[in-house]
C-alpha cells in the first residue's frame, strides 16, 4: 500500500532478533511467570533419578566382572542400556501420543525400577545383561514423556528458564548419584541396585499422586488437534537445527568426554585415574554454572543466540583440550567445554517446545530429537576411538578437533535457522518474505494452527 514503509528484510546470518522498544526507548517489562507446581514436581523427581543412577553406574561394571568376564563384556553392560534407548525410543514415542505422557512417565519409571532390583538378583552375566537392557526401554519412555510433560505444562514465555532448571536437577544428581553409590558399594555391589529401585518408586508414586487431578496433564488437550508429525517438525528449520544441535552435544557431551577425556588425562598428561575422575567434575561444575543463567538468557535473549554460543564454546574448547600440555590448562579447558554444554541445552530443548506448543502431542518428534542426542553419544566415541587405534594415542589432538569442527557445523545450521522464541517473532513480524510469511521455513499450515509458532 501507498506510503506504508517497506518491511526490512532480515539476515538468515543474524542471531540477535531486533529487540522491540517503547517510546522512551527502553526494553519493555517483562511479567516474570513462576514455574508451575506440576513441572517442580517432576524437576524433584528428576532429581531423584539421577541420583539413582549415579548410585549404579560407577559399581556397574565392577559388578559385571564379578561374573569372571573381561573388560569388554563389562562395557557391554553399559552399552546395552544406551542401545536399547536408542532403538525403543520411536515406540516410547508412538505410545505417548496414543497413552499421554503421565501413564508413559510411570510405566517407564517402573519398568527401570523392577529391572534395576532385577540386576541386584542377577545370578550369571546374561540375566545382568538383559535386566539392564530393559531398563533402557523404561528409561527412554519416562524420557520422552517427561519432555512432552513439560512442554504440555510450562508456560511459552519460561521454557527456557523450565528446561534449565530441569537439566539442573539432574546434574546435581548425577554429581551426588556417584559420592553416594560408592559409599553404599561397601556393603555390597548388589545394595545400590536395590537402593535406586526404592528410588524409582518413590518418586513414580509421586508423581502418580501430585499429578493425578491436574488437568493440564490429560491427553484430552492433545485430542483437539492431531499430533504434530515427525516429516511437519523437520519442514521447521528450528527443529532441524535442533537435532544438528543435539547430535553434536550428544557426541561431545556425553560421548566423547565420558569416554576420551579421563584416557587422554591418564594416558597422555600422565596424570593419573584422580585427575581423570576430577576432569568429569570440572565438566560438571562448568555446566553447572553455565544452567544458572542460561534458561533465562534463552527467554530473553532467544534460543538461537544462546545455542550458538553454546556450540562454539564447548567445539573451541574440546579442540584446544587435545593440544593441553599440563593439568592446569586441561581442567580449565573441561571448565569451558561444561559451560558451553551447559548454555546450549536449556535453549535447544525450549526451542523443540517453541515447535510443538503446548496444545498438541508430539511424542515421535520428541523420540527422534533424543535420538539424534543418543545416536552422537554413541557413535562419537567409536569414531574417535577408531582415529586414536588407526592413528596412534598421538592423534587425541585429531579426534578432540573432530569433535570442534562438527560443533561448529551444527552453529553455522542454527545460524540460517529461524528464532522460535515467540516473544522474538513477534518483534519481528514486521519483517516478512515474500508470500508474506514469517522469516523461517516451517510449514504455513502448521504455524497458523499452533499459537505458540505465532507467539500467542
Amino acid at each position: 500500500m501507498a506510503g506504508l514503509p517497506r518491511a526490512r528484510k532480515l539476515s538468515p546470518f543474524r542471531i540477535f532478533p531486533p529487540v522491540e522498544r517503547t517510546r522512551d526507548g527502553s526494553a519493555p517489562a517483562v511479567e516474570r511467570q513462576r514455574i508451575p507446581r506440576e513441572i517442580k514436581v517432576l524437576i524433584a523427581a528428576a532429581f531423584v533419578i539421577a541420583i539413582g543412577f549415579g548410585l549404579v553406574a560407577p559399581i556397574l561394571p565392577q559388578f559385571a566382572q564379578s561374573f569372571d568376564v573381561g573388560v569388554t563384556a563389562s562395557a557391554v553392560i553399559v552399552s546395552a542400556f544406551a542401545f536399547t534407548r536408542l532403538v525403543f525410543a520411536p515406540a516410547g514415542g508412538r505410545l505417548v501420543e496414543k497413552l499421554g505422557e503421565r501413564p508413559v512417565y510411570i510405566v517407564g519409571l517402573l519398568i527401570v525400577a523392577l529391572s534395576t532390583a532385577a540386576c541386584a538378583f542377577a545370578a550369571d552375566y546374561w540375566q545382568l545383561l538383559v535386566f539392564r537392557a530393559l531398563g533402557g526401554i523404561g528409561s527412554t519412555m519416562f524420557t520422552v514423556s517427561a519432555m512432552g510433560l513439560i512442554i504440555r505444562l510450562a508456560p511459552p514465555a519460561i521454557r527456557g528458564s523450565v528446561s534449565g532448571a530441569y537439566a539442573t536437577a539432574f546434574l546435581l544428581g548425577s554429581i551426588g548419584g556417584p559420592i553416594v553409590g560408592g559409599l553404599l558399594a561397601r556393603f555390597g555391589l548388589r545394595v545400590p541396585f536395590l537402593v535406586y529401585a526404592v528410588a524409582l518408586l518413590i518418586a513414580s508414586a509421586v508423581v502418580f499422586f501430585q499429578l493425578k487431578d491436574t488437568s493440564l496433564s490429560d491427553r484430552r488437550a492433545a485430542r483437539d488437534k492431531p499430533a504434530l508429525t515427525v516429516r511437519e517438525a523437520i519442514a521447521d528449520s528450528g527443529y532441524r537445527a535442533s537435532l544438528a544441535s543435539s547430535f553434536a552435544n550428544g557426541w561431545s557431551s556425553f560421548g566423547v568426554r565420558m569416554a576420551l577425556v579421563p584416557l587422554f588425562a591418564d594416558v597422555v598428561l600422565g596424570a593419573g585415574t584422580e585427575i581423570a575422575g576430577i576432569s568429569l567434575a570440572f565438566f560438571a561444575a562448568g555446566t553447572a554454572l553455565a544452567l544458572t543463567v542460561s534458561g533465562r538468557l534463552a527467554d530473553s535473549l532467544g534460543r538461537r543466540p544462546l545455542v550458538i554460543t553454546g556450540l562454539l564454546v564447548n567445539g573451541a574448547a574440546m579442540a584446544a583440550l587435545g593440544f593441553s600440555g599440563d593439568v592446569v590448562v586441561f581442567l580449565a579447558l573441561c571448565v569451558v567445554a561444561g559451560i558451553g554444554s551447559g548454555l546450549l541445552n536449556p535453549a535447544q530443548q525450549a526451542a523443540v517446545a517453541d515447535v510443538i506448543g503446548n496444545d498438541r502431542s508430539g511424542g515421535k518428534v520428541l523420540a527422534t530429537f533424543q535420538m539424534s542426542a543418543d545416536f552422537g553419544a554413541i557413535l562419537g566415541p567409536i569414531l574417535a576411538g577408531l582415529i586414536i587405534d588407526q592413528l596412534s594415542f598421538g592423534s587425541f589432538a585429531l579426534a578432540f578437533a573432530a569433535t570442534g569442527v562438527l560443533a561448529v557445523l551444527a552453529a553455522v545450521v542454527w545460524a540460517v535457522a529461524r528464532e522460535t522464541l515467540p516473544a522474538q517473532q513477534r518483534t519481528s513480524s514486521a519483517s516478512t518474505d515474500g508470500d508474506g510469511r514469517p522469516d523461517g521455513d516451517g510449514p504455513p499450515d502448521r504455524r497458523r494452527a499452533d499459537p505458540a509458532a505465532e507467539g500467542s
